[in-house]
């Protein structure tokens, strides 16, 4: 690609998607990251590394990635995977998981490269697939109006804005939504900001020790539930935007930066799921092939995270709650609709899409893996036995 393009491709709502796609992805999980580094007995040098580690990945793979195939790959950490982290962390030091973590990379590297996770997902249905990203994303839609109940001034001011926006400057609507919402946030003294000295944070290396207990209580678990969990509605989610996913390869490279980083505290990378899909909407761009751009900003942002983990985490932090799901919210309902749209459209497959929304929706768990896996295989099931002797002609 040209290094000119990315300027000329340039925009605000790209540059607001990428920020916001940080924003919810940071903000609504950074806490669990801390508290699996404490469970490691991790010093505060080592938790800083982590975030250094996970930030650094995160951006450069993002940059990256969204620049050499021109469309929007956003990557994060895993969310449920850190959860593991938390749930199985007794018994084991930090040198042990990081051993874990490099193993977790290993598996997920081959899954890519050796193309079995892509042939897997030629066989998902594009209206479950669609389905299941309208489960994963419909509770930040709801958390719009839970959050109206909370701070009803802050948000109802932010969607009126938005719906005006709308109509009159549809690309800056969720620019002066979130400009709306932290002028309203500094009135109402809820935006919380305090001095921080801009430092950069410094990578520790972590000596990784060998465990098969680590490996088989850490390591396979945090493999299953980046695929199913993460990357699998991550593909889902590009594909869903009308993007041919670089399947392989963008998996198996998100594997390869954790085998490189995880010496530093990046226990996995992986393709970003709920957040991506505010890069990959319309309010990013209209257009599809400029969309791109949110991405490699959302991965600057992110590196800026990892150089300046302490100060940007303040920043980040001082956001109220009600902010923050407002505005994660109004970026992803074209997402919301559009998805909807597409799960019903087809007839024969309009039950078993309803079913895998339901189940994805409904926040299911089982063996440690979360609700988009599970309705994905409910909607898959339910197809089979709704259309018996026809499934090849389904799918």
């Amino acid at each position: 690609m040209p290094p000119f393009s990315l300027f000329k491709d340039f925009s605000i709502s790209a540059l607001v998607a990428g920020f916001v796609t940080v924003l919810v992805g940071f903000t609504s999980s950074a806490v669990l990251v801390f508290q699996a580094a404490q469970s490691f007995a991790a010093t505060p040098e080592q938790m800083g590394s982590w975030l250094w580690a996970l930030g650094v990945g995160i951006g450069l793979s993002s940059i990256v990635l969204s620049l050499y195939y021109k469309i929007p790959v956003a990557t994060a950490w895993s969310t449920p995977g850190a959860a593991i982290l938390i749930a199985g962390a007794n018994g084991f030091n930090i040198h042990q998981a990081t051993g874990a973590f490099l193993v977790a990379g290993v598996l997920v590297a081959i899954a890519g490269f050796s193309g079995w996770f892509e042939r897997a997902l030629k066989h998902i249905p594009v209206s479950l697939a669609a389905a299941m990203l309208a489960g994963i994303l419909l509770q930040f839609g709801l958390n719009v109006f839970t959050a109206l109940q909370d701070n009803t001034l802050l948000v109802l001011t932010m969607l009126l804005f938005y719906l005006l926006a709308k109509r009159l400057l549809p690309r800056y609507a969720i620019l002066l939504a979130l400009v709306v919402g932290i002028g309203i946030s500094l009135m109402q003294g809820e935006l919380h900001s305090t001095q921080v000295a801009l430092q950069l944070t410094t990578p520790v290396w972590i000596q990784p020790q060998w465990s098969l207990q680590a490996i088989i209580s850490l390591a396979l678990p945090l493999f299953v539930v980046t695929l199913a969990s993460q990357n699998l509605p991550g593909i889902a989610m590009i594909q869903a935007a009308g993007y041919r996913s670089p399947t392989s390869s963008a998996v198996g490279w998100t594997g390869t930066t954790t085998i490189l980083l995880a010496p530093f505290g990046a226990f996995t990378i992986n393709l970003a799921a709920i957040s991506a899909a505010i890069s990959l909407g319309p309010e990013a761009h209209p257009n599809p092939a400029r969309r791109y751009v949110a991405a490699v900003f959302a991965g600057i942002f992110y590196l800026l995270i990892g150089l300046f983990g302490a100060t940007v985490t303040t920043l980040f932090l001082a956001f109220p709650k009600a902010l923050v799901f407002a505005i994660a919210g109004l970026a992803l309902f074209g997402t919301i609709a559009s998805s909807l749209a597409n799960a019903l459209a087809v007839d024969r497959e309009r039950e078993a899409a309803l079913i895998t929304f339901l189940v994805t929706a409904s926040g299911l768990s089982l063996g440690g893996i979360g609700s988009a896996f599970w309705g994905l295989m409910a909607g898959i099931i339910s197809l089979l036995i709704l259309n018996a002797g026809k499934f090849s002609k389904a799918i």
